[in-house]
C-alpha cells in the first residue's frame, strides 16, 4: 500500500494542508478557500479533508502527520525574548503567556483533538523545525539535483533567514540569522508604518514602491536614516536591527512611532486615508534596501553551498521584485522558488521533510518543470456541479460543445474591453491565481487597470495586474529568456514597447503617471516600466494556454491580464458557488466556469430581484 504524508501548518496565518503520496505531491489547499476567512489560522480541518479525499486516503492509513514547526521552541523564544527586554512589554506579556499555556503548550493534545475529527486511529505525529519546512517546500519540488536553499521571513522558532545545501535527499543548514533580527519583520515594519495590513499588506508595499522617486533627496535620506540608525546591513546579508526603535518583541505592534516619526519626519500613515509622495518615496527606500539583503544573502548562499542554483521559500521570497533582480545579476545559472513560499507551504514542506529526512526516501526527479504541477493542487467542479449552481440560482448560460468554439468567444470577448471571469480544473496552491481562478482582461488596453482595480477587484487603484504570457511569446514582451510559471519575477517590459515618458513624469500625481500609456500593453506595464509575469505552457495547463492562444490568432498579442479570481478582503474563489456570487457582486463582464458561458446581461432579472439583491449583497 501507498505510503500517505499528510502536512499540516495552523495557528499562526494562513493555514493549510497538503498531502504526498509515496513521494508524489497530490493535493494542497488553504483553509481560507473553504471558511471564506482569509488567512485563517485555524486548525485547517476543510483542507485536510479535502487532500485526503482527493488522494482517496483515509485517516486512518496514513504513514505519518507533520506539523510546520515546533511549538515549544517558540514558546521558549517567547520568554528569553520577553526576559531579555524587560520590564518592557509586560502586558504583552500578560495577555500572550496565558495564551501559550493554555493553548500552545499542550498544541500535541489541541492536534490530536483536532485530527481525530479527521477519522481514527494514532498516526505518529511529527515537529519539523519552521525553516526546515520551508528549506525542504522549496528543494524537493524544485527541478534541481542539488541546489542552495535560500528561506527568508518574519520568524519561525528563532530563525529568521537560513541558508542551506540541498543535495538529493538531504538539507544540510550552513547558516542561520536569529530573531529579533529579521528582514521579514523589517520589511512588515514599513509595511505597518505605511497604513497597510502585517502578514498580507507587504505585497502592496511592493507595488507602491515604483512610485517612489529614487533621484528625490527624500528617498536617499529614507535610505540613509534606516540604513545609519535601524539596520546594520553586513556584506554577508546578515543584518543587526536596533531594537529601540522596534517594538514588536515585547508589544503588539511593530514600531516605536514617537521614534519613528522624530527620525523620518512623517507620521505613521492611517489606513485607507491619501497616499503622499513622502510614502511613496518610504516604500522604495525599504523596497530598495530589502533587494540589497537579498542580494548579499543569495551571494552568500552560492559561496557556502558552491551550487549553481538557487531555490527559495519563506514570506520574503514572495517578494517578486527582489526575485528579479537575483535572476538580473545572473549569481545563478538556475532559479527556481516555491509558489506557496509563506507559511501556507510549510505544509507541504513538513510533509516532504517527513518523506525525505524522517523516512530517508529518496527523491524522484521531477517531470517538467518541477514537482508542483503548475501549483494545481486544490479541488475540481465537473460540468454537472457547475450547472446545478446555475439552476440554483435560476442563472442564465450557454453550453459549448467544442471547447475551441468557446476560447474564440473568450478572446473576442477580451478583444472588446470585456472583464471575463475564468473558472476551470483545480484551484491553484499559493497566494496566486495561475489561470484556473482568474479574471482575465485585454492587455493592451489602457483603461484595463483602472476598471478591473475600481470596479472589480475594489482595492487602491495603484495596484498594478500582472501579465500571463505564452511561453512561446515570452522575449517578444520581457526582457527575460526563460519560464517564469509561478508569477514570482518581475521583469523589464521590452524597451521596444515602450513610450517615452514625459519630461516632468516624476513629478506628476500618482494617479497621472499611472495612466501614462506606459507601453503597448499598458495594462501590465507598472510604472518603472516592468511587469510581474507568469508564463503558460501548452502542456501545465492547455485550457489556458488555449484561450490565450485564441487572443493571439485574433490580435496578435499572446499575452493577458490576469488576476486573481476575488474581491478585496476575501480569498480567491474555490467552489462554483463562490465564483458566480463574486462575478454577480462586481461589474465583471462574463464569466466561463467550466465550459458554459454567463453574461452579466442575462442576469437581469436576478439583479432586480430583492432576495437576490440581498443574497448577492448587491446595493
Amino acid at each position: 500500500m501507498a505510503e500517505a504524508i499528510l502536512g499540516i501548518s495552523a495557528y499562526y496565518h494562513d493555514s493549510a494542508a497538503a498531502l504526498i503520496l509515496d513521494g508524489e505531491i497530490v493535493a494542497a489547499a488553504h483553509e481560507e478557500r473553504f471558511t471564506r476567512i482569509k488567512q485563517d489560522s485555524s486548525f485547517p480541518f476543510n483542507a485536510a479533508k479535502y487532500v485526503l479525499e482527493e488522494a482517496g486516503i483515509k485517516y486512518e492509513d496514513l504513514t505519518a502527520v507533520a506539523f510546520y514547526d515546533k511549538p515549544y521552541i517558540k514558546f521558549e523564544r517567547l520568554l528569553e525574548t520577553y526576559h531579555a527586554f524587560a520590564p518592557k512589554g509586560l502586558s504583552s506579556f500578560l495577555s500572550a503567556v496565558p495564551v501559550w499555556i493554555k493553548e500552545k503548550l499542550f498544541m500535541k493534545k489541541m492536534l490530536r483533538e483536532e485530527l481525530a475529527k479527521l477519522g481514527k486511529g494514532k498516526i505518529p505525529l511529527l515537529f519539523p523545525e519552521h525553516h526546515l519546512s520551508h528549506a525542504a517546500s522549496a528543494f524537493y519540488p524544485s527541478p534541481f539535483e542539488e541546489a542552495a536553499i535560500l528561506t527568508i521571513d518574519g520568524v519561525g522558532e528563532w530563525a529568521t533567514s537560513t541558508i542551506c545545501k540541498g543535495s538529493g535527499k538531504d538539507i544540510t543548514i550552513l547558516k542561520e540569522l536569529d530573531f529579533p533580527h529579521s528582514v521579514g519583520l523589517l520589511y512588515s515594519a514599513f509595511t505597518y508604518y505605511t497604513g497597510f495590513k502585517v502578514n498580507s499588506g507587504e505585497y502592496k508595499l511592493m507595488g507602491l514602491a515604483p512610485y517612489g522617486n529614487f533621484e528625490d533627496e527624500e528617498t536617499q535620506k529614507f535610505i540613509q536614516i534606516t540604513k545609519e540608525n535601524l539596520v546594520d546591513i553586513r556584506e554577508d546579508g546578515s543584518i543587526l536591527l536596533n531594537m529601540d526603535y522596534f517594538s514588536y518583541a515585547t508589544d503588539l505592534r511593530m514600531t516605536n512611532d514617537k521614534k519613528w516619526e522624530v527620525l523620518f519626519g512623517i507620521p505613521p500613515r492611517k489606513p485607507e486615508s491619501s497616499i503622499t509622495q513622502s510614502y511613496m518615496n518610504m516604500a522604495l527606500a525599504i523596497q530598495k534596501i530589502t533587494e540589497e539583503i537579498v542580494l548579499k544573502l543569495a551571494q552568500t548562499a552560492k559561496d557556502l553551498s558552491g551550487s549553481k542554483n538557487l531555490v527559495m521559500a519563506g514570506g520574503v521570497a514572495l517578494n517578486s521584485v527582489a526575485n528579479g533582480k537575483i535572476i538580473e545579476e545572473k549569481i545563478f545559472d538556475g532559479v527556481w522558488i516555491q509558489p506557496a513560499a509563506g507559511d501556507a507551504g510549510g505544509s507541504l514542506g513538513a510533509a516532504l521533510t517527513a518523506w525525505h529526512i524522517w523516512k530517508g526516501k529518496d527523491r524522484v526527479p521531477a517531470k517538467h518543470p518541477d514537482a508542483m504541477k503548475g501549483a494545481y493542487l486544490g479541488p475540481e467542479f465537473t460540468n454537472d456541479q457547475i450547472r446545478n449552481i446555475a439552476l440554483k440560482y435560476d442563472a442564465r448560460f450557454t453550453a459549448y460543445d467544442d471547447y475551441d468554439k468557446l476560447t474564440e468567444q473568450v478572446a473576442k470577448l477580451l478583444d472588446e474591453g470585456n472583464v471575463v471571469g475564468w473558472f476551470q480544473g483545480r484551484m491553484e496552491f499559493g497566494p496566486r491565481a495561475l489561470g484556473n481562478r482568474s479574471i482575465l482582461g485585454d492587455a493592451r488596453n489602457a483603461e484595463m487597470q483602472k476598471k478591473m482595480n475600481l470596479k472589480i477587484k475594489y482595492r487602491e487603484g495603484f495596484r498594478p495586474f500582472a501579465p500571463t504570457v505564452l511561453e512561446e511569446d515570452i522575449p517578444e514582451f520581457f526582457e527575460i529568456d526563460h519560464p517564469s510559471p509561478y508569477m514570482l519575477h518581475v521583469i523589464p517590459v521590452k524597451e521596444s514597447r515602450r513610450n517615452k515618458e514625459p519630461d516632468n513624469y516624476h513629478n506628476m500625481p500618482l494617479y497621472d503617471r499611472l495612466y501614462h500609456l506606459r507601453s503597448d500593453v499598458p495594462a501590465i506595464t507598472h510604472i518603472d516600466y516592468s511587469a510581474r509575469i507568469q508564463s503558460v505552457h501548452r502542456d501545465t495547463n492547455p485550457r489556458y494556454w488555449k484561450v490565450i492562444n485564441a487572443f493571439k490568432k485574433l490580435t496578435g498579442y499572446g499575452v493577458i491580464v490576469n488576476t486573481s479570481f476575488n474581491v478585496r478582503g476575501e480569498p480567491i474563489v474555490c467552489t462554483p458557488d463562490d465564483g458566480f456570487r463574486c462575478f454577480m457582486r462586481t461589474e465583471m463582464d462574463y464569466l466561463v466556469m467550466g465550459d458554459f458561458l454567463f453574461d452579466k446581461k442575462d442576469q437581469k432579472e436576478l439583479l432586480n430581484d430583492s432576495d437576490w439583491k440581498e443574497e448577492f449583497k448587491l446595493d
